[in-house]
């Protein structure tokens, strides 16, 4: 933050997520939430949601309202998938409004694009975003 930062990523401690060490990932995100809202940061809570079951992801979704993260993120990008419609549904459900969705890898269409924003996803991190914009340039005219 101290050389222009004004978005963090954090990646969830996997291990004790899978332990359903609650206490110590709450208090792992809500150090990182509290030292950047102090420097007027936002933070994204990266689950990599390829090594979690449905609970994991429900109990941290509510852990990241309560500690009032900005973004709970679905993956880094090195887990075996990304970003699925059914993992977003219930990330975008189990999240409090203040809390933003965000998309990462398995968006590689214009036609998906829509579909995770239809189901309240604010931000997409792709790789085929050339592919992406292509698309919609085109159906555009």
């Amino acid at each position: 933050m101290d050389d222009g930062a004004t978005e963090l990523d954090m990646v969830i401690n996997i291990g004790k997520a899978l332990s359903k060490d609650w206490g110590y990932v709450k208090d792992d995100i809500q150090a990182v939430v509290e030292a950047a809202h102090r420097r007027k940061a936002k933070v994204k809570v990266i689950f990599e949601n390829c090594f979690l079951q449905t609970e994991h992801k429900e109990q941290l979704c509510k852990i990241c309202g309560e500690v009032r993260a900005d973004w709970v993120k679905t993956s880094t990008g090195y887990g075996s998938t990304g970003a699925t419609l059914e993992d977003l549904t219930l990330m975008r459900r189990c999240s409090p409004a203040h809390v933003q969705v965000k998309a990462a890898g398995g968006v590689r269409s214009y036609e998906t694009l829509l579909a995770v924003r239809e189901i309240g996803v604010s931000r997409v991190g792709a790789t085929a975003t050339k592919a992406i914009l292509d698309e919609c340039k085109a159906r555009m005219g």
